[in-house]
């Protein structure tokens, strides 16, 4: 067992004692003196030409500071993209500007046309509604596949098209797989869509800008996953602040999903208002303006193949896809479809020959970006899928068929670029069999049927790839930013640490988890060790937290800063022991001489660092505080096996889950308890995009799922109790901590089990329905089978 509070404890989370009172810190509780506030005016059209805006009557209305228009930013950067792809003819991306507020046409709806600052948020909004507009409407383009047409509407004017890139991937397999396709004994062919998702955090976006006149210093507070790439990107491409003058704070954060990673203009705008007015800005998000104004995410369509032998190996997987991108390129958009993408269409199985093409599209809708696994789960649904239709083509069993082709040998290069280091596929999907009793299916099918339903298991497999990396790599693949981490480890006079991260937490237990690492390491409590993240004046530089990265780099960089820590204590603890440094072993929080009784306590050698009355002073400075960073060298990949069994009512259509079984590899696990959290957390998003969730937009543009009247999220009832296992661990092998990642997992695995589980259901019945697209809602199940 590990000790208390260390790695592989299931302790509590101790952020929860705040979180659960009410009494967390959020940007929204900033309020900073004299501070007004901002309401913006945006677009209810989704594609116009701006004729005229008039702001007469509102700049008098009572409270009104100021209105600010596009005209106000002229000559100020607009909104940078963080990656840049490079299309399969060598091409750049095409990248159209991103004004803070519109500036000639609005591009979709929610669009910010005009900003009013006012004494109070009522003010802001009534002057808002008095603001006059003239924008000559024009045509709206929302299907991707219509928008790269001749003759499409262009939603950007100075763009040749709106086709964002054409990308090929690996385009030197591509006459490769074309003959694999030639010569397969059996080619599976399935089109489908990733539906569209709206993040929806528990706390909704929120920015507030100040400004120091006397020190002509700027502060953002805002509810990001990342402070310090805000700070770079706004500073340096946005406003021109020097960093050094810029800081940017993230309190308690209350979700992210991906949604919160991004530069957004509502920051950049607060933090110009208010050095232009020299008085605080805020602004708040209503859940209704988060619906049209934060990323989207997903809205892929595919159409993918698999070729087979006489033996059914696979031999080859093509793929077709569409992604929009919106009206604009969100922060890490264009590496969405293609690096995070492309690159794990391997998934589990040793194919040994993958070609994929993507085609990302500008349309009149709002931006696209990363959202809970971003990318892995796009790959994972549509090869999971295809594999699942073959099995059943095939006539043979779908576990079976994933078996016979799972990657056995690691490491392991894919033909997608990346390599996986450890893994065991099939310990993993024999604790799926273990924990889901298929022997007891036939019973329960009979059981459901005796009430007029029909019962349905699926499948599936996932591998993702976990904290992003390294810095020289994504460098070559278009990314503008380095992804490393850092740390800074100061330990007190008493003993205690204070741990400075460039990672962010938005609910996913650092202020927890982290200490026990650090614990571990000198064997002392984890009460003793705290955690600071969030704030760019007294955090090192940081790439903040997505991506299932927050252990696998910012643990790893935490541990390198602590060996220096425990580096130098030795030095310490060898002159008070009067003993050789190579001799000096710390066990439990005792320096000890090794093979004697002489030790002396942790506390002691702490005290003697910055009370140096008996200290080697010719070798080393008093204090105790170090820093590291740390780039990975390759990605983690965790994988797993996951089983949905459903119910399908075929008088209604609607679909209930029985039971879900998740059995995950993570690597090694530092606490359980918040992994077990994660997984279920990720389940419940996974389920609510395979049943419920949807962003729809008319033809006009029109968004018509606009808030939860008209979008569904799962609530308690719609997910079941999940059975999950992290047993199966095959260590990472490239960071200290031998750590995957597990906080996209759910999300990744559930859709495609849930969709298998139904279309099994469904033709177990007799009927012939071999694809239903996400969101399985009672109407699309029922149409399926009524076809």
């Amino acid at each position: 067992m590990p000790a208390d509070g260390g790695i592989g404890a299931p302790t509590k989370r101790r952020e929860d004692l705040r979180f659960l009172k009410g009494t967390g810190r959020y940007t929204d509780d900033l309020n900073r003196p004299g501070q007004a506030y901002v309401f913006f005016l945006r677009s209810n059209v989704a594609h116009g030409r701006i004729n005229g805006i008039d702001t007469g009557a509102a700049a008098g209305m009572p409270g009104v500071v100021r209105i600010f228009t596009g005209a106000d930013f002229e000559g100020v950067g607009g909104m940078p993209c963080g990656w840049q792809v490079t299309d399969k003819h060598g091409e750049p991306m095409q990248e159209p500007g991103h004004p803070i507020l519109a500036q000639g046409k609005v591009r979709h709806v929610g669009d910010p046309i005009a900003a009013v600052v006012a004494d109070t948020l009522d003010q802001a909004r009534d002057a808002a509604e008095a603001i006059e507009v003239d924008i000559e409407d024009l045509p709206a383009v929302i299907d991707m596949k219509k928008a790269i047409e001749d003759g499409a509407p262009k939603v950007h004017d100075d763009l040749s098209s709106n086709l964002c890139y054409d990308w090929g991937f690996v385009e030197e397999n591509k006459v490769a797989v074309e003959q694999a396709f030639k010569d397969a004994a059996h080619v599976t062919t399935l089109e489908l869509v990733n539906n569209r998702l709206v993040a929806n955090p528990m706390e909704p976006r929120v920015a507030i800008g100040d400004y120091d006149q006397a020190g002509d210093n700027s502060t953002l507070y805002t509810t990001s996953q990342n402070p310090h790439v805000i700070r770079l990107l706004m500073g340096a491409f946005v406003l021109g602040i020097p960093e050094h003058k810029l800081r940017v704070v993230a309190p308690d954060v209350g979700g992210g999903f991906g949604t919160k990673i991004f530069h957004y203009a509502e920051e950049a705008f607060c933090t110009f208002a208010a050095k232009a007015l020299n008085r605080p800005v805020k602004w708040t998000s209503s859940r209704s303006e988060a619906f049209m104004s934060d990323a989207h995410g997903r809205d892929h369509v595919t159409k993918i193949e698999l070729a087979l032998d006489g033996d059914n190996n696979f031999t080859a997987l093509r793929t077709e896809t569409y992604a929009n991108m919106g009206a604009y390129l969100s922060t890490f958009a264009p590496s969405v479809p293609t690096w995070l993408h492309g690159t794990l269409m391997a998934g589990n199985y040793k194919t040994p020959l993958i070609y994929v093409n993507v085609k990302a599209v500008f349309t009149n809708t709002v931006p696209v970006d990363a959202y809970r696994g971003a990318g892995r789960p796009e790959a994972t649904y549509q090869l999971e899928r295809v594999i699942d239709k073959a099995a059943r083509e095939l006539g043979v069993d779908p576990i079976a068929l994933r078996r016979q082709n799972f990657v056995t040998e690691f490491p392991y290069a894919t033909p997608v670029a990346v390599e996986y280091d450890t893994g065991d596929y099939v310990a993993t999907m024999d604790k799926l069999e273990e924990m889901i009793d298929l022997a007891g299916f036939d019973k329960r099918a009979e059981e459901s049927k005796k009430r007029g339903k029909l019962r349905g298991v699926g499948v599936n497999c996932y591998i993702e790839a976990c904290g992003i990396a390294p810095s020289h790599l994504v460098g070559q693949l278009g990314a503008r930013a380095g992804l490393y981490e850092s740390a800074t480890v100061r330990v007190n006079a008493t003993g205690g640490l204070v741990v400075m991260t460039g990672s962010h937490s938005h609910g996913q237990g650092h202020e927890t988890s982290f200490p026990q690492v650090v614990a571990e390491m000198i064997g002392i409590d984890a009460s003793m060790v705290e955690i600071v993240h969030g704030d760019t004046a007294n955090t090192p530089m940081g790439m903040g937290t997505y991506g299932s990265r927050s252990l696998a780099v910012g643990g790893s960089a935490m541990v390198r800063a602590t060996e220096k820590i425990i580096a130098k204590a030795k030095k310490i603890a060898a002159h008070l022991l009067e003993a050789a440094e190579g001799d000096i072993e710390l066990k439990d929080g005792q320096f000890s001489v090794a093979g004697t009784d002489k030790s002396v306590a942790w506390g002691d050698v702490t005290l003697a660092a910055y009370v140096p009355h008996n200290y080697p002073l010719e070798d080393i400075e008093p204090g105790l505080e170090e820093t590291a960073f740390y780039d990975p060298n390759n990605f983690t990949y965790p994988a797993g096996a996951y089983a949905c069994e459903v119910e399908v009512d075929p008088e209604t259509g609607k679909v209930t889950i029985e039971s879900f079984a998740a059995a995950d590899d993570f690597g090694n696990v530092v606490n359980p308890m918040i992994v077990e959290g994660q997984v279920h957390g990720g389940l419940a998003q996974g389920i609510g995009q395979a049943l419920l969730e949807g962003c729809v937009y008319d033809e006009d543009g029109q968004l018509l799922t606009g808030s939860y009247m008209d979008y569904a999220m799962p609530r308690a009832g719609d997910v079941p109790s999940f059975a999950v296992d992290h047993s199966c661990q095959t260590p990472c092998t490239h960071n200290p901590l031998g750590v995957k990642g597990c906080g996209e997992a759910g999300a990744i695995g559930s859709p495609p089990a849930v969709v298998n589980a139904v279309v099994d259901a469904l033709q177990r019945a007799g009927k012939d329905v071999t694809h239903i697209d996400m969101p399985l809602s009672p109407s699309r199940v029922w149409a399926a089978m009524n076809q």
